[in-house]
């Protein structure tokens, strides 16, 4: 009974108090609310997930801070022996069924009409003894929120109209203690481009291998690391049914994509946004196999990419709407520059009104244009090996003069791009800074910036075809370097925002980066475990960690073997190859196309950090010019988001 009695009498006794007294502190403040987006990455289904991600930014040192990205993976990998994103890349808003951005528990995921936000009171002293009624109105048309009552000293969930927002108000005893406008800033960020933007080399779930057995390909090649699983022979439908599993198979898509960090990065570092994230970026895309044309991707599924980069990007953008389909023969091949986009070319594209206008464009494309696998494999089979000619499945092979024929088209491919993103996707020609063009880091280049990985077979010694040759692989670099080159120049004749920051800290990080003075780590480890004698060298495969720190930043076919060890059932292998004889052939698959020559998560955690630095700048510009519009300072207590 004295319990009810207190309950009716102290909400008065704590309105006279007002203004209250923060505890220990002798100051006097005034009851406030404190708010934030429940689930502020909007792809991750589960807040969960996203708290994760939040909580490890809030525990960076200021130091840290500098280069959040990296240092929240290495954090997390730490956490995480077999990686963080095995935890969630299942409970994400992609539909692989589907090749859709779409969820039945979000259904309003790529144009929202609400957040839920948690809000508290701070500076309410006998806040665990007093009861707070929390209301919500909307700043427009709508209906008022439900009143909801608890202890003043506990959070709660409310949900906020979008893009309007609403006014939260606080009552104790019938007495408005407090109000704020709380609107969240929802930002639609998409990412398109090839591997490097895909997270190739990044599988979600790496492949397990066996403490014990061992896997044989031919008389010649044998003492594997085997996976786990109930198997009999390699490629068969067990064999298969480990593969490494990535949030797209078809496109070797993964969470740890430079593009996707960097959202998730801008998502959790400010309580009041929230992020809308499509990416399309797949593996081997280039720009007109890729972004313009229809592109099957990567590792053979049953349900391939069914639309081109950018129809995808149009397709998102009408959130459910259907997006027309426009016959466009003449519009993007440039005087027949680019004559493949010439005649027959048809892309979706959503109707102004009806499109949501995207915030940033992160994009990655120009490698494939001019045979990044080529010069790989230029660089790193000998003269006198056969895979050399087989063509195929594993491309072809050339040097800096072949490239160069394709650098010198590469303007006009850019060219078309740029229209595209304006005419298509709807990003304002005053706004072109909104698309940001993200430079490849060097692969071979050693610390002082100027010497080549040398000859040698380290961290390729999984076949005997493959050895780098460091005068190669320094024509290869030239190439790089001009290609990052047009890249810059083309950013700035279309005002895109160009990223490249990054790239001085991929030295002395590249392919053939290992220990040196430090004391032997299985992480460095450059060589390949194999079984000699009945024992494991110079590691057990089973201790493999795909995500552990280490000092190269890029996998080698070694690495690529040991986290995607991606092999094709016997079926196709002989469908395709036409032969019982070339099971070795699944060896090459295993290294190369498991992402081999790609950033690990560290090195896209890296190249994330540049580009989070460069779009801080962009969005704080618009949001600058939006508030100025509006006559408000930095210190209103809306959010931005009038989309």
């Amino acid at each position: 009974m004295w319990i009810d009695a207190a309950r009716r009498i102290l909400p008065a006794l704590v309105l006279v108090a007002l203004p209250l007294t923060l505890a220990g502190t002798g100051a006097q403040a005034e009851p406030r609310i404190a708010w934030k987006v429940e689930n502020s990455f909007r792809f991750f289904l589960d807040p969960a997930d996203t708290e994760v991600h939040r909580a490890t930014w809030t525990s960076l040192s200021e130091s840290e801070r500098k280069s959040p990205v990296l240092a929240a993976e290495r954090l997390l990998a730490e956490r995480h022996q077999d990686g963080w994103s095995a935890t969630m890349f299942a409970k994400t808003c992609w539909d692989p069924v589907r090749n859709a951005y779409s969820c039945r528990e979000r259904a309003d995921y790529l144009n929202p009409r609400s957040h839920t936000v948690l809000a508290r009171m701070e500076g309410l002293d006998d806040a665990q003894t007093v009861d707070c009624a929390w209301l919500t109105r909307p700043q427009g048309r709508g209906p008022r929120g439900k009143v909801v009552t608890l202890p003043c000293d506990t959070p709660v969930q409310l949900e906020i109209p979008y893009p309007g927002g609403a006014w939260i108000t606080v009552e104790i005893g019938g007495r408005q203690i407090a109000e704020i406008a709380a609107r969240v800033t929802d930002l639609f960020i998409v990412g398109m481009g090839d591997s490097f933007a895909s997270g190739e080399g990044n599988p979600d779930v790496p492949v397990r291998f066996s403490p014990d057995r061992a896997a044989d390909y031919d008389a010649a090649l044998t003492s594997y690391p085997a996976r786990m699983g109930d198997w009999r022979v390699v490629g068969d439908k067990k064999f298969i049914e480990e593969n490494a599993r990535w949030q797209d198979q078809a496109c070797h898509r993964s969470l740890y994509s430079h593009q996707l960090r960097a959202a998730l990065q801008l998502a959790v570092e400010d309580p009041h946004r929230a992020v809308t994230f499509v990416g399309v970026a797949c593996s081997g895309a280039e720009t007109v196999f890729g972004l313009f044309l229809r592109y099957k991707g990567h590792e053979w599924v049953p349900n391939p990419p069914a639309l081109s980069q950018i129809s995808a990007l149009a397709d998102a953008q009408c959130a459910g709407r259907e997006a027309p389909l426009y016959d466009l023969p003449e519009a993007y091949h440039i005087n027949n520059k680019v004559p493949e986009l010439k005649g027959g070319l048809v892309l979706k594209k959503c109707d102004s009104e009806h499109a949501r206008k995207i915030d940033l464009v992160f994009l990655s494309v120009g490698g494939n244009d001019i045979g990044f696998a080529r010069l790989v494999a230029n660089a790193v089979l000998s003269d006198t090996s056969m895979l050399r000619s087989l063509g195929g499945w594993f491309g072809q092979v050339h040097g800096f003069a072949e490239a160069g024929g394709l650098l010198d088209v590469l303007d006009d491919r850019i060219k078309s791009v740029n229209r595209a993103l304006h005419n298509i996707l709807h990003v304002p020609w005053p706004e072109s800074d909104r698309i940001v063009l993200i430079g490849y880091p060097p692969m071979a280049t050693l610390e002082d910036g100027k010497s080549i990985c040398p000859d040698g077979h380290a961290g390729m010694d999984i076949l005997p075809d493959f050895a780098l040759s460091e005068a190669k692989a320094r024509e290869g670099g030239v190439a790089a370097e001009r290609l990052n080159a047009i890249m810059r120049d083309a950013a700035r004749q279309y005002l895109w925002t160009f990223v490249d920051s990054h790239r001085a800290a991929f030295l002395g990080r590249g392919i053939c980066a290992s220990f040196s003075d430090a004391p032997w780590s299985m992480s460095d480890e450059m060589r390949l475990p194999r079984k000699v004698a009945g024992a494991w060298e110079p590691y057990n495969p089973a201790e493999w960690r795909a995500y552990a720190p280490r000092q190269r930043w890029f996998r080698t076919p070694n690495d690529a073997f040991m986290t995607g060890n991606f092999h094709v059932s016997q079926s196709l292998l002989q469908s395709v190859l036409k032969t019982q004889t070339f099971s070795w052939v699944q060896l090459l698959l295993a290294s190369i196309y498991s992402g081999a020559f790609h950033p690990s998560a560290e090195g896209q955690a890296a190249i994330a950090d540049a580009v989070v630095d460069q779009a801080r700048g962009v969005l704080a510009k618009y949001d600058s010019r939006r508030r100025a519009a509006k006559g408000t300072g930095p210190g209103a207590a809306i959010g931005s988001a009038d989309r």
